[in-house]
């Protein structure tokens, strides 16, 4: 099989033929490796490529796998992993310069969970600083395969640059304001962000400890529901991490949606968002329709507050993250993440406790709506596809900010999860998406809509020409 059919194949699909020992796991990785190589250079999704270690992975599985001893859908399948999660003796710099020289002497929860699933770890991926808007400025963003006027997505552009690119068959990406979901959208792929409290955040940077969210960035919502089986679930070292059982996030994929209820507020979702992205959610609904789901007419409660109530709560909450080199080091940051730590240090007590309550008085709203449904249907953001010139316009433009948070960050106050689909393409070229909101700890229903929506359409299987 050709190199590049090969580093598309769907992350199940190709652990599959490695279990079956139709590919080498060694083969395989060395592939993806020789396509780093080759691509990356322009791309720069990867922040640190671990070869060595790669290699020695797959080499084990390989032997594992020979013996009859399979861990799991993973296992052989060569991942990677944002620059954020630790990975034992490899540089983790959360995308700053401040943290160059740290290499953590142990594993992140969810890598460790990758590496007991069998998976191999090519490496670590590029990331906004600090996991926040813009890049360092001494660190050049990744590319958007697709087209680099494009914007690749923040903070996890270097997972949807690199999943995209076919640089690896899935990784993991966090999401505190929308960042699985940005990326996801901007380059075409399948992004899932559980629930708060379904993944520990042991051994990853925090920006902002209640709004972070660790989750799968793949290319398909099969691959998500692989990825997320093995990451998921209660831990020792971050007691967070919510101890409920873990589905088998496979099991039960029909390809019906029939008795699924999908609500959708008309008037949020349409109001300001322009006519790719309005056109991409009517065509997810009305295939959803097709596969038996039913639509709700539903009100969605006032995204405004919310949405602006989140700068400073993330900004409060980076603050604490960062209080042992902010400000003490403020020359080594960028200007992005700088100005949200000044915001969020100029907050009073009562500033806070308002906004705590505000928060509290919008998730009970939300969550009272999946009482009558199960699923909500809402843009990825309210443009489509944006390019770097209009995403450097972010600080001059309060509706563009608006335009990009107002379907996001409210489910990061939330907790909830939500899966964001590939659904088409704006007239620039660029991949457009949708998203499902679940109610809290219903992952698998997301899997299983996502599952049965692309089975009938194609968008998720498109690759840019690299």
């Amino acid at each position: 099989m050709p190199t590049t059919d090969i580093c598309y194949l769907g992350l199940v699909e190709v652990g599959q033929q490695i279990q079956a020992k139709k590919l080498s796991p060694v083969e395989v990785t060395k592939a993806m490796l020789q396509r780093i190589d080759r691509l990356d250079p322009k791309l720069k999704s990867y922040a640190y490529v671990m070869a060595d270690s790669a290699l020695a992975e797959a080499a084990v599985a390989e032997k594992e796998i020979a013996s009859g001893k399979i861990k799991g859908p993973l296992h052989g399948v060569p991942i990677a992993v944002k620059d954020l999660c630790w990975a034992k003796g490899a540089p983790a710099a959360h995308g700053m310069t401040i943290h160059h020289d740290f290499r953590p002497s142990e594993d992140a929860t969810v890598v460790a969970r990758l590496k007991d699933a069998g998976a191999i770890i090519l490496g670590k991926l590029q990331q906004t600083e600090g996991a926040y808007a813009d890049h360092h400025p001494k660190i050049d963003p990744p590319k958007n395969p697709w087209n680099a006027d494009l914007w690749s997505g923040a903070s996890s552009s270097g997972s949807g640059s690199a999943t995209a690119a076919g640089l690896c068959f899935g990784s993991l990406g966090t999401d505190t304001g929308g960042s699985i979901r940005f990326p996801s959208a901007a380059n075409g792929i399948t992004g899932l962000k559980p629930t708060w409290g379904r993944v520990s955040r042991y051994g990853a940077f925090e920006l902002a400890a209640t709004l972070d969210h660790i989750g799968p960035m793949t290319r398909s919502a099969v691959d998500c529901g692989a990825m997320l089986g093995a990451i998921a679930g209660e831990d020792a070292k971050d007691t967070t991490a919510v101890p409920l059982a873990v589905p088998d996030y496979l099991a039960g994929l029909s390809g019906s949606l029939r008795g699924v209820v999908i609500g959708v507020d008309r008037r949020w979702t349409s109001e300001g968002t322009d006519e790719a992205a309005s056109k991409v959610l009517s065509e997810g609904l009305r295939t959803a329709v097709d596969l038996g789901a039913k639509v709700s007419e539903i009100t969605f409660p006032d995204t405004k507050a919310i949405v602006d109530d989140w700068f400073p709560l993330c900004g409060i909450e980076a603050a604490v993250a960062h209080e042992a080199t902010y400000p003490s080091r403020k020359d080594e940051y960028g200007p992005a993440l700088a100005g949200l730590l000044d915001l969020g240090l100029q907050q009073s007590g009562t500033d806070y406790q308002k906004i705590v309550l505000r928060r509290e008085a919008f998730r009970g709203a939300v969550r009272r709506l999946f009482e009558t449904v199960d699923l909500i249907a809402i843009p990825a953001q309210a443009f489509a596809a944006p390019t770097l010139a209009k995403m450097a316009t972010l600080g001059e433009d309060a509706s563009l900010i608006a335009g990009l948070l107002r379907f996001t960050c409210p489910f990061d106050m939330t907790g909830s999860p939500t899966i964001t689909l590939p659904g088409g393409f704006a007239p620039n070229g660029g991949p457009v998406a949708f998203q499902f909101v679940g109610r809290h700890f219903d992952e698998a229903g997301l899997v299983h809509a996502g599952d049965a929506f692309q089975r009938v359409t194609d968008w998720h299987k498109r690759h840019p020409a690299l």
